[in-house]
């Protein structure tokens, strides 16, 4: 356990930091999910709705800090080259 007071305040800043992350990291990833069920299903008007919706959320994450810029960017290229090739 910690002894010093600046070392017990940085446990509790880092136990929130990690909740509130968490919380968005299953966010995003919730709709992500969403975006893959709708093109599973070959519902491509659900899938481009999805997929505005999950859009937004990955780049609220990545500026929040939650997630890197540049895995914000896979995740979203990816996601928009899986929607753009349903038949």
């Amino acid at each position: 356990m910690a002894n010093h007071k600046s070392a017990i305040k940085r446990i509790r800043q880092n136990a929130k930091r990690n909740e509130r992350n968490r919380y968005w990291r299953s966010t995003m990833r919730t709709y992500v999910k969403k975006v893959r069920t709708a093109i599973d299903a070959g519902d491509k008007a659900a899938a481009a709705e999805a997929l505005t919706v999950a859009i937004k959320t990955i780049d609220k994450v990545a500026s929040k800090g939650v997630i890197h810029p540049n895995q914000a960017s896979r995740r979203v290229s990816r996601l928009t080259l899986a929607v753009n090739g349903m038949q």
